[in-house]
């Protein structure tokens, strides 16, 4: 009986694992509450725990735009939580940590230069 149990509770986490919650396009265009300085756009796929894509960061202002940026990183245990690198033109690069939570995806900058905004609330446009 308690082998069943175990193989049943190894079986769930095996399938909660799985879920791929990063995949697809995300940008702040839509939020409600945010300034619309600028527009972060990033389309990445999650390949169990590896995360791969490309972001960009455009803006009325010229200063602000990015150009394509690299985009690779790795997902936490849970699936819930994501370290990122963006590597941009010239060798730049910056460090962020994604959370998601309700089909809503927190960018949280960690470190590195200037390509990225600090904080961002990203929503998914599409798969």
């Amino acid at each position: 009986m308690r082998k069943i149990i175990l193989l049943l509770l190894f079986i769930s986490f095996s399938a909660y694992s799985q879920t791929n919650q990063f995949n697809g396009t995300w940008n702040n265009e839509n939020c409600k509450n945010c300034s619309k300085e600028y527009i972060l756009t990033l389309n990445i796929a999650q390949s169990n725990s590896k995360i791969y894509g490309i972001a960009e960061v455009t803006s009325k202002d010229e200063k602000l735009n990015s150009g394509i940026m690299e985009v690779s990183g790795y997902v936490y245990v849970l699936g819930e939580k994501a370290q990122i690198t963006l590597k941009g033109k010239n060798g730049v690069s910056a460090t962020a940590v994604l959370f998601v939570n309700d089909g809503v995806v927190q960018l949280s900058k960690r470190g590195g230069s200037d390509l990225i905004p600090k904080e961002a609330v990203l929503t998914k446009i599409n798969e």
